[in-house]
């Protein structure tokens, strides 16, 4: 019986001390809602003539470090980081190695951002900051301001905010080549904040970095600017915000490549102006090639009617660009001509039928196109081709509540090879009047400036429905619009040439401004609804 009684003592025990060693808050206690509590540094926070290479950070319960990499800022940047201690396991203590030789007379600003959590709730100790100069104070000077975008609507975040001193080494390319004096970081707002910053002249620079280096590359970060140097300590608030913008790329032309047997590829880099292709290369009388961009993509579409011959030479040109290629010619298999008719099943007002090819159409027999009503009756049309794409568009006067036929018989369409399409039949209606929207916008112009109003929908508002150019107050009206959520945007077209131009930071010239009408922001348009509202542009 008694080592009955020892053997539960025992097991009573154990659970005892189990249960007492269980992390976290018992159940049923109430949630743990503070952020942990700071409680010292080794050396102390703000310490002057700092000499360490090692610095412990203690807290009043576990921490664990999250996000570390996108959180952290060290202002002025190091060129070697540090080693930062615990990552992925929690602790009472974050210890940071310094590996970097330290500026003299500088102050350092370790900015954790919300990265430091407690272990448990991960309740976030926001903005936590570690601070120390090599001199004999500590700088404390401050400057805040906010970031907006070109285009977007929704601000980019995480946007890093560099300030570089104007003094006698100083020059506009020092962004691309050289790290700034001080950075901080906008992390998930639209606002930036510089602490512990020396009295003087500065230069303010945002990027929206690919990969945070604090280098400006102008192929893949955002740039935004403020053309004025800021004072310090007069300047502790920038009352403009800084626009972010990305740069067109100088064109250069890249490579040419064979993609199917008598179809090229030919890709470039940055903005396209005039590109030619010519070919120089001997080629049959009957040769005949097709240049076409490809939609949205930084490359130039070549057909050519293929003959015997290995390779082809070319001579690219544009108004200040010239060179040459050869492109071997290894392929054997040719695509076959395939087609399509659209749209399908319903045909809005604001529609257009048309006939698209991945191959180059050369020939239409409209003997062999028939379009019909729901009556069987012959519909009257015109064939239009596209200069920029392979397609073909079918004009005739649609009528509301009606049904279309439109069938394309054999050889109707013949491209670049003499393939010939197969028999190709769709059908698509019209709705009523009334199924329609209708949006009338009031423009004030008070300065007169010639303007592009556009109007976009589309899950990011970025499809272009309609597009308005005016040089005065006027009523714009955009008509018969399907149901569904709008945007409009007004460009300010300074430069007259009917497109809205992006900035470039070496010139110091900013991107022409975009307008958003707040109340017709992602606006629902409902059916038989005609909106009139009123946008002032100053």
């Amino acid at each position: 019986m008694k080592i009955v009684y020892r053997v539960i003592l025992l097991f009573m025990s154990v659970a005892f001390i189990a249960n007492c060693a269980r992390t976290g808050r018992p159940e049923g206690g109430p949630k743990d809602e503070n952020a942990p509590l700071f409680v010292n540094s080794i050396p102390p926070y703000n310490t002057v003539k700092f000499d360490k290479k090692v610095v412990k950070i203690n807290f009043d319960e576990f921490v664990t470090l999250k996000d570390l990499n996108k959180q952290l800022v060290i202002s002025p940047p190091m060129k070697n980081p540090p080693l930062i201690s615990p990552q992925g396991s929690p602790s009472k203590e974050i210890k940071i190695q310094i590996l970097d030789t330290l500026k003299e007379n500088t102050t350092y600003i370790f900015n954790f951002g919300n990265a430091v959590q407690d272990n448990n709730e991960s309740n976030v100790l926001e903005n936590f900051k570690y601070v120390f100069s090599t001199g004999t104070y500590i700088d404390s000077l401050e400057t805040k301001g906010t970031i907006n975008d070109a285009i977007l609507q929704e601000i980019p975040r995480s946007v890093n905010v560099l300030l570089y001193r104007i003094d006698t080494a100083y020059k506009d390319s020092i962004i691309y080549k050289k790290k700034p004096n001080y950075i901080t970081n906008t992390l998930d707002t639209t606002n930036f904040k510089f602490t512990n910053l020396k009295e003087g002249k500065y230069f303010v620079v945002a990027l929206k970095e690919e990969v945070s280096d604090y280098l400006f590359n102008p192929k893949t970060d955002k740039i935004g600017f403020l053309t004025d140097t800021i004072q310090l300590p007069k300047d502790s608030i920038l009352v403009k915000p800084i626009t972010l913008f990305k740069e067109i790329q100088p064109y250069k032309f890249v490579r040419g490549r064979e993609v199917s047997k008598g179809k090229l590829q030919f890709a470039f880099e940055g903005k396209q102006k005039d590109m030619k292709i010519q070919v120089t290369s001997k080629v049959p009388e009957n040769f005949k090639s097709v240049s076409k961009f490809e939609k949205n993509k930084d490359s130039l579409n070549y057909w050519f009617t293929p003959f015997e011959a290995d390779s082809l030479n070319f001579i690219v040109t544009n108004d200040f660009f010239s060179d040459t290629l050869t492109v071997k010619l290894r392929k054997e298999k040719m695509d076959s001509l395939s087609i399509d008719i659209s749209p399908k099943n319903v045909l809005n007002f604001r529609d257009t039928v048309f006939v698209s090819s991945n191959h180059p159409i050369m020939k239409i027999d409209t003997t062999k196109i028939n379009l019909v009503d729901k009556d069987t009756l012959a519909v009257n049309f015109t064939t239009l081709f596209s200069e920029k794409e392979n397609k073909i568009a079918l004009i005739f006067d649609k009528k509301p509540s009606e049904k279309y036929t439109l069938t394309a018989f054999p050889s109707a369409f013949q491209d670049i090879y003499a393939f010939k399409n197969d028999t190709i039949s769709v059908k698509f209606g019209t709705k009523k009047v009334d199924d329609y929207g209708k949006i009338t916008l009031n423009v004030n112009n008070f300065n007169n400036e010639n303007l592009i109003v556009e109007l976009l929908s589309g899950n990011k508002q970025d499809i272009l429905v309609e597009r308005q150019l005016i040089n005065s107050s006027t009523k714009v009206i955009f008509d018969l619009l399907e149901p569904k959520k709008y945007t409009i945007k007004v460009i300010i077209d300074s430069n007259k040439n009917n497109e809205w131009d992006t900035g470039n930071f070496l010139k110091k010239q900013f991107p022409e401004r975009i307008l958003y009408h707040k109340e017709l922001t992602n606006f629902e348009l409902r059916a038989n609804f005609f909106l009139e509202e009123t946008f002032d542009v100053e």
